[in-house]
């Protein structure tokens, strides 16, 4: 680790970010494969990554508090991408999130039987597989290597700090 500086992961980090964020996006708009309301809060800790890096180019001497703020936005991450892959391999019941709609627009009883009709993706339902994985799978790795990096470029900040 010595021979990288804190900068070189932080680009990395936001790389990745940056990738994952993109992939999202193109399965579910040019795939055409719509995300659980798991999937979407899953997105979360990616775009705040991306924001934190960027914030971080601005306040440099503050670096190791964003490092900290990143570790736990990963810590969350991590958290939902295991919640989400046990509710896929049936150890937890799908919760409240999981069916919960965005109702605020729904004024008559047309659009309501319309709503209805719409099709909502359920949290255990694995739409898309990449190289046998589900997305939350790969995510929950992806969120393991970026925490663990995360946590020994803190531990390690002084030592590698350039």
């Amino acid at each position: 680790m010595s021979n990288f500086n804190v900068t070189f992961y932080l680009k990395l980090i936001f790389f990745i970010s940056f990738l994952a964020i993109i992939s999202a996006y193109y399965f579910e708009y040019i795939l055409g494969y719509k995300p659980c309301n798991l999937c979407l809060i899953e997105r979360i800790p990616y775009v705040l990554s991306l924001v934190v890096i960027l914030i971080n180019y601005k306040f440099k001497k503050k670096q190791k508090n964003f490092i900290l703020l990143l570790i736990f936005i990963f810590i969350f991450s991590l958290i939902t991408s295991l919640y989400h892959f046990g509710i896929e391999q049936g150890f937890f019941q799908e919760s409240l999130i999981c069916t919960v709609k965005d109702q605020s627009n729904i004024l008559s009883k047309d659009e309501i039987l319309k709503e209805l009709q719409n099709i909502t993706v359920s949290c255990k339902d694995v739409t898309f597989r990449v190289l046998g994985f589900s997305l939350t799978t790969i995510n929950m790795i992806v969120s393991l290597l970026l925490l663990t990096l995360l946590t020994k470029i803190f531990i390690f900040y002084e030592k590698i700090k350039k």
